[in-house]
Parts: structure tokens; sequence; C-alpha cells
């Protein structure tokens, strides 16, 4: 069975196709950051120039013809509303013209679930990183099966807390890499450090950053920045591992492309005889091969769905999806 995905949170247009697991393509075009934030209008007017180039691309890597695909993946949320639109409509085109079901994706279930599947994981306590968002997740089977939420940031994520500290330290591109390699060599001075149980805030720890570069070099406010943030994510999914008794912890998201931050979760799932997995960059960032192994397990777990539900939904929690496989 071939699925096509289409991922069209942010600034990301990507489309994969997977055929029973094994990932055939991998395609993607990104709107251009620079040291600028994402305009939503502008990101959806880039993604609509290029949705069909990309799905070209996608049917093209995988050798297959657009009449070989059996079903249609997309992400309904979360994410930027008018850039959400963009891959609902390419996918509601592709289904209409090919009569294909049509799958309705939760992004950070995409991120989760082709982790555990490259390393083949049943029960993993989940660090879920990522621009938007950043919780701990578990899988539970009450009152259905689902991803309950035992932490979670209580204002942004953490991806956006760099971003937004990258853009007031005038690094560009301003996102989470430029302030990795700032961060090097620097030195530490501290910062607020706010876990509660296993909820995190990062809003106070952002303004305390963006004050500092007035009076502490770039480099060690960076470094600075990035060890109390990471630290806090370790200290909430340490809690939940000890509490669930897991034994596998997994990061994933496009902050999980941090070689800092894997160190650490590294080291602390160590120290309690834990196994920590993540996947390669190219499945941390957003791409739709995520979005294609979700729909395909959705199709094949029998799930259908009507027009009420093909829809978008900028704040679509996951642990509202029932998880059927």
């Amino acid at each position: 069975m071939a699925v096509l995905g289409i991922e069209s949170t942010a600034h990301t247009f990507g489309v994969g196709i997977c055929d029973n697991g094994r990932i055939l393509a991998n395609q993607k075009r990104m709107y251009p950051i620079k040291d600028r934030g994402m305009i939503p209008v502008q990101v959806a007017n880039f993604h609509m120039r290029n949705a069909a180039a990309v799905i070209k691309d996608a049917l093209d890597e995988s050798g297959l013809g657009a009449n070989q695909i059996d079903a249609v993946g997309y992400t309904k949320g979360p994410g930027l509303g008018p850039c959400l639109s963009v891959g609902h409509m390419a996918a509601k085109l592709f289904s209409a013209r090919y009569r294909l079901p049509l799958m309705p994706v939760n992004h950070a279930l995409g991120h989760i679930e082709i982790t555990k599947q490259a390393f083949k994981l049943k029960d993993p306590l989940v660090l879920y990183v990522s621009g938007g968002n950043s919780q701990v997740l578990g899988l539970v089977e009450r009152p259905f099966r689902h991803y309950q939420v035992y932490g979670e940031t209580f204002d942004i994520g953490i991806g956006n807390m760099i971003d937004n500290f990258a853009r007031a330290a005038h690094l560009v591109p301003a996102w989470g890499s430029t302030v990795a390699k700032a961060a090097e060599h620097g030195r530490y001075f501290e910062m607020p450090y706010t876990v509660k149980g296993m909820d995190f805030t990062f809003t106070g720890l952002l303004t305390h950053a963006e004050k500092s570069l007035k009076s502490h070099s770039v480099k060690d406010t960076a470094y600075s920045l990035q060890e109390t943030s990471f630290a806090m994510l370790c200290e909430a999914a340490e809690r939940a591992m000890l509490l669930s008794k897991k034994k596998e912890l997994m990061a994933c998201g496009g902050v999980a492309q941090s070689k800092r931050l894997k160190e650490m979760l590294g080291m602390m799932a160590g120290d309690h005889d834990a196994r920590f997995f993540v996947s390669p960059n190219e499945f941390n960032a957003d791409n739709g091969a995520m979005i294609a192994v979700v729909a395909e397990k959705m199709h094949m777990s029998g799930q259908r769905y009507g027009a009420r539900a093909l829809t978008i939904n900028q704040r679509y929690r996951v642990d509202t999806v029932k998880v059927t496989w």
C-alpha cells in the first residue's frame, strides 16, 4: 500500500510517500527564514507556488505514478492556519482527482510515529520538542488508546523561544542551529529556571536572555540559554520517566536535532539504565514522510473520515487523537 503525506504546518511544504512502512520519498521546500519571523500569509503563498512541484518531486523519487497511490494524508494541525490550509487543499485536490481516501494527521503524532517505527519502539516516554510546542508524552490505554500529556510548556514552545532569541541577537538565519553555533565556547551565567512538576515555562527565560545581551556576549548568552532550557526539559523528562517506570526515552521534533540536547538526554537516560533514541535530522525537521507513515497506519487500521473531520485545526492536540494501531 502506497500512501502520500503532505506536511504544511509552518515554513516547510513537505511531501512523503511510504509503502508498508518503507519510506520511498521525502521531498520538501522551505520558506527562507533569514533574520525575520514568519508572516503566515507570505509562507502560505510560498507553499501554493511550490506545492505541485514538491508533489511531482516525491512521485519521481518514489518511482510511482499518481495512479499507484492508495491513500492521502495531510497535516490537520496544530500549526499556522494559512499554511495548514494550503496542504489541506492540495491533499483534497489529489484525493478527489484519483478518488482516494483522505487521512487527517496530527503533526506531533507524525514526529512520534516515524521515530517509533525507525527503532521498532513499543512504549517509550516521548519528549516532543518543536517550534510551536514542547511536551512529555506517554501512550496509555484509558479512556481510549492515546498519548497522555505528562507535562508541557505553559507558554511557548522551546523552538519558538530559541528562534525569538536568535532574532533579538541578530543571528542569521534566526533559528536553533545558528544559536547552537553561537553558543560554542560560551561561558555559563545563571538564568531563570522554571519547572513545575513536569511542566515548564520559557517566556521568563527568553526575556532575561534578551536583556542579558546588553551586558553579556552573544556566545555566553546563547550558551546559558541553551544549557538552562535543555536542563529544564531533562528534569521534566526524568521525573516522568521515573514515575512511569518506562525504560525507553525518545526525543522528536525540530529541536531534537540539537546535538547538545541529545547529549544531555542520553546522559540522563543512561543514569537510569534506560535507552535513548532519536531519529536522523531529516525526520525531526518537519517532513512529509512522517505524515505518510501515520496516514498509512490510520488507513490500515480501518479509519475512514467524513467531511466534518477532514478540516484543519490550529490547536489540534495530540492527546485527543485515538491511536488505533
